[in-house]
């Protein structure tokens, strides 16, 4: 397939290849932008920078094109971004670099293989989401409020063992004032749902004190 690795940039740019390459920056951007928001919780200004940041990264390739000086110059600059960035997912960060692969193609002129590469990682991202990879069941996070009288060490083994696959102790804390013990465990339901005889369990034995369960802190998926 020669046309696949063949650049259409010659010994020197000229306006009209720098404005095909930048088209199809901006079209796979908003393919890798389109394929970030499948199924997927997202920010308005996340998914516009996506689309734009092939666009970017090719035009800073177009620049930089063999110079050295330059090269060094754009990596200082570009090293600062990251002290204003927040920390993201996992898949966050993947589709940011999936993005970049697709401007550094295109700022090389190799606009046929950018189109390839976005076909297939998309399609096998969109695969791997629809079809729940490394999914299972995800894990939660069970607070319990107790008396400062209960022992807690083994409080809740029978009920947990009847509803939950597994279960571990995360924090144990006192809190108001002393009076009071919050248990918190990383758990995984048996099923999907939360049933209300688990917690109604619970409730009948820490005294119908606080009891939540939610999902995992983001800040765990965080790389």
């Amino acid at each position: 397939m020669p046309d696949l690795v063949t650049s259409i940039i010659g010994a020197s740019m000229t306006l009209s290849n720098v404005l095909v390459c930048t088209f199809a920056s901006l079209v796979l951007g908003c393919c890798s932008a389109l394929i970030h928001m499948h199924k997927n919780k997202h920010n308005r200004n996340f998914v516009v920078t996506l689309a734009v940041l092939p666009a970017m990264v090719q035009l800073v390739i177009m620049l930089v094109n063999g110079n050295i000086g330059a090269g060094v110059a754009v990596a200082g600059a570009f090293s600062l971004v990251r002290f204003r960035s927040i920390p993201g997912t996992a898949r966050d960060i993947g589709s940011i670099f999936f993005s970049m692969a697709i401007g550094l193609a295109s700022g090389m002129g190799y606009i046929g293989l950018a189109v390839l590469f976005t076909l297939i990682v998309g399609l096998a991202t969109l695969l791997l989401i629809n079809f729940n990879f490394g999914g299972g069941r995800q894990n939660r996070i069970l607070k319990i409020l107790i008396p400062e009288s209960l022992d807690y060490d083994g409080l809740f083994d029978d009920i947990f063992d009847e509803h939950l696959e597994s279960y571990e102790v995360d924090r144990i804390r006192t809190t108001n004032m002393g009076s009071l013990f919050e248990l918190t465990y990383l758990v995984t339901l048996k099923k999907s749902s939360v049933s209300k005889a688990f917690i109604d369990a619970i409730r009948t034995r820490n005294g119908n004190l606080t009891v939540s369960i939610s999902r995992e802190h983001a800040a765990m998926e965080e790389l």
